[in-house]
């Protein structure tokens, strides 16, 4: 099959998502075309079946903003007639649905019928969607879509919540790349940050509000009076500058290191020994399954798609979001020497039910559904 994949290319998780997604399409045969403003961060690896097609923004001084939505439509028409697509899968509603919406009706006046799917991926239903601004092409888009599905059975039933939605949501988990998220040997690495044999904590976000990386922050300085640890936070954003001096006016700065952003995240990931995510809203958490393919159990808030990923007592833990004394005493229990290598292996045994090689055929079958029920429509 010839697929074009919309999404953005940054580190967001929707981007990483879809990356991971082409690239494993590529792998098992299909053809696979990208269609985005950048190259993706993640598609750092050559195969024949592999194309990037760049988003050519035009600079007009009429323009306050560029268009980009009639760009991204136009390319999407150009590749999809110029290769012979079978289908458009964009990921992260806005603007990639609407603008396929575009695309699917100047193809349909060529003779060409390309059918779309939609994947939601969180933010763009429960955060940027919901805003009056873009909440009609949201929902109009959606519902025009030939096929819709969400990473986690918590989104579906958000968007169905606040939007207008007349048709089937189909879920389809995140996934797992296991063969490059795995505990490596990083001894080295672990010793110079840990001289003493302490346990380390990591963090991974994009340093937003809704992450409450000030409760990773209260549930490290409670859990260290406890257990001897050092804490990495990895990532950026908005709410850095903050953490920061959260950090130094708890005299912890000498046990945290800020790392900023990192592509390779499982190499420190492979020394960790608990993963914290108490966020306000996860739609999935594909930070804590790339944590738990590591072999690091996890600790997180109970909300949005967290609980279909954290096994409560098997691979970590779940609280009330902003419960830090109830993170600090599973955590704590956890870290203990005679349950965490239990709890180590049983992170491994959780992630591989999200192995991309059970989650792959879950989209192809869906992808040969659409296509067909798309066909039969246009006869």
């Amino acid at each position: 099959m010839k697929i074009g994949i919309v999404c953005y290319p940054t580190f967001g998780g929707s981007g990483v998502v879809a990356t991971e997604l082409g690239k494993a399409l590529a792998k098992a045969g299909h053809q696979v075309h990208f269609i985005t403003y950048s190259q993706p961060q993640r598609l750092d690896f050559f195969n024949e079946n592999l194309y990037y097609h760049e988003v050519n923004i035009p600079a007009y001084p009429l323009f306050q903003y560029p268009p980009y939505e009639s760009a991204l439509s136009s390319a999407m028409v150009h590749v999809v007639a110029s290769a012979g697509l079978d289908l458009l899968h964009v990921h992260y509603a806005i603007p990639h649905a609407s603008s396929a919406y575009l695309a699917k009706q100047i193809l349909a006046q060529q003779g060409i019928h390309i059918p779309v799917i939609t994947t939601l991926h969180g933010t763009d239903i429960t955060l940027v969607g919901k805003d009056e601004s873009y909440e009609p092409v949201v929902t109009f888009s959606i519902n025009q879509s030939d096929g819709v599905t969400t990473v986690s059975d918590s989104l579906r039933k958000d968007t169905y919540a606040h939007f207008n939605i007349t048709r089937d949501i189909e879920v389809i988990p995140n996934f797992i790349d296991l063969e490059r998220f795995n505990r490596q040997k990083k001894d080295h690495f672990k010793l110079a940050i840990c001289p003493n044999n302490e346990k380390l904590i990591v963090h991974t976000s994009n340093f937003r509000k809704v992450k409450r990386i000030d409760d990773v922050v209260l549930v490290f300085d409670k859990l260290r009076k406890i257990t001897p640890s050092k804490l990495l936070l990895v990532g950026d954003g908005p709410e850095r500058a903050r953490i920061e001096r959260l950090c130094k006016d708890l005299d912890m700065l000498s046990d945290v290191r800020f790392l900023g952003k990192l592509d390779a995240i499982e190499e420190v990931l492979s020394v960790a020994d608990l993963f914290l995510m108490p966020s306000e809203s996860e739609s999935f958490g594909l930070a804590a399954l790339e944590a738990l393919a590591c072999e690091v159990p996890i600790i997180t808030s109970n909300a949005g798609g967290l609980p279909e990923l954290n096994v409560q007592g098997y691979s970590g833990f779940m609280s009330n979001v902003g419960d830090v004394d109830d993170m600090v005493r599973h955590a704590a229990y956890i870290l203990d020497d005679s349950n965490l290598q239990t709890f180590k292996e049983n992170a491994l045994a959780r992630a591989k039910e999200f192995d991309v090689a059970k989650i792959l055929p879950q989209y192809e079958a869906y992808y040969e559904k659409v296509v067909e029920n798309s066909k039969a429509m246009a006869l």
